[in-house]
């Protein structure tokens, strides 16, 4: 199944325009940052060559996304990290059996079609009964970016000089419909890379531009 993440800018003639497709889920991650006393959500003035406009960043298929998850908790849990076709009953134990620390990271504790990660920095994933309710747990783009470069080296990824990312879907792409193919190589770890590189785009953009990522 398909995944694609979009950024979202935070721009004011976005974030305060009456039509604001978004302004619901931003009210309620607001609240839970508030909760834990944090800064809200930040809006961004205009200026020129930036826009309103919500565009793709990457996509992906939610197996190679939790293949790059499963990568992530062998390593932070101190286990060989040994790559595999396609999933199997191991990731559903390793969550079972860390699952502390997989709630306390921003890559893995995160809904798969749904939620955000938002340019401010927190040190966990935030939540709570209303966002679990809706979107699931809030990430920090900060916490990803410091996580996907903690796991880098062991796909063989330069997390300070990766290499380019794939291009963005050129449309929406259906859930049912096939991901695009990894485009990192025939590597034994070739589809993590893949989502790696799709991640690290958004989250880099995200803190550079003002964005919120959201899947889809």
């Amino acid at each position: 199944m398909a995944c694609d993440l979009w950024l979202v800018p935070l721009v004011d003639v976005l974030c305060h325009s009456p039509d604001n497709p978004f302004a619901d889920e931003l009210a309620e991650y607001d609240r839970a940052l508030a909760e834990a006393g944090l800064p809200p959500v930040p809006v961004y003035g205009y200026v020129p060559g930036m826009s309103g406009s919500v565009a793709p960043v990457a996509g992906f298929d939610y197996a190679a996304l939790h293949l790059l998850r499963r990568a992530y908790l062998l390593q932070q849990s101190g286990l060989p990290v040994t790559p595999v076709a396609e999933l199997d009953g191991d990731y559903q134990q390793l969550l079972e059996m860390f699952e502390a620390g997989a709630q306390q990271a921003h890559l893995v504790w995160h809904f798969d079609h749904a939620g955000a990660y938002v340019p401010v920095d927190f040190p966990h994933p935030l939540v709570n009964e209303s966002l679990l309710a809706g979107g699931g747990p809030l990430g920090s783009s900060h916490g990803l970016l410091r996580e996907l470069e903690r796991v880098a080296p062991v796909l063989g990824i330069d997390p300070m000089n990766p290499p380019p990312a794939p291009e963005p879907p050129p449309r929406p792409t259906a859930l049912e419909e096939p991901a695009a193919a990894a485009g990192e190589g025939d590597g034994p770890f070739a589809r993590e890379r893949h989502v790696w590189l799709g991640l690290h785009a958004a989250a880099t953009r995200s803190l550079a531009q003002g964005s919120m990522i959201v899947f889809s």
